[in-house]
């Protein structure tokens, strides 16, 4: 799955990293279209028995490819997940180790499938909702709820954004 609004890169990366990719495995490149259209293609990924699925993105994509992988819960027959970070923070990324540059990261996972190498990790839930590293409430909640609603509006999640969202949240807000 390919977020093609990923803040750090570009069609023509895109490409490169999708044609390394299918060099080493049977690559059906989605690009998703929507908010919410990752968790789509992952839980048609999940019910065709895909083996493993690539998230192209960031913590946001992430978020929609587990849930969506995750529609019927957790299982043995749930696609392995693989991640190259493309979004503007990419917590999820970092968490596991994975280089910030979507190059090197895809030469990670290239030498992780060669190697068939694996790793499980903890989820929560919340409302129904899987996350993998953290969930909010309270003031960073409602400064991401305030950025997401600055990004529809087609601005770039920088940190910026969320400090200045934050402060305002903090004086303004609930």
């Amino acid at each position: 799955m390919v977020n093609h609004n990923a803040t750090t890169t570009n069609a023509r990366s895109r490409d490169v990293l999708a044609h390394a990719l299918r060099a080493e495995m049977d690559l059906e490149v989605a690009h998703t279209r929507r908010r919410g259209h990752a968790a789509d293609l992952a839980r048609k990924a999940a019910r065709d028995g895909v083996g493993v699925v690539v998230a192209l993105g960031g913590d946001g994509t992430v978020n929609e490819v587990v849930n969506g992988l995750l529609t019927a819960g957790p299982g043995p027959d749930v696609p392995a997940l693989a991640v190259v970070p493309g979004g503007s923070t990419n917590v999820f990324a970092r968490a596991m180790g994975l280089p910030r540059d979507p190059v090197e990261a895809t030469g990670v996972l290239l030498e992780a499938l060669r190697e068939e190498r694996t790793r499980s990790i903890g989820l929560g839930r919340a409302d129904g909702r899987w996350f993998t590293f953290c969930a909010g409430l309270g003031l960073d909640a409602e400064a991401v709820r305030l950025v997401e609603r600055a990004r529809t509006r087609g601005k770039t999640a920088t940190k910026y954004l969320y400090v200045r969202s934050t402060v305002s949240q903090y004086f303004s807000g609930t």
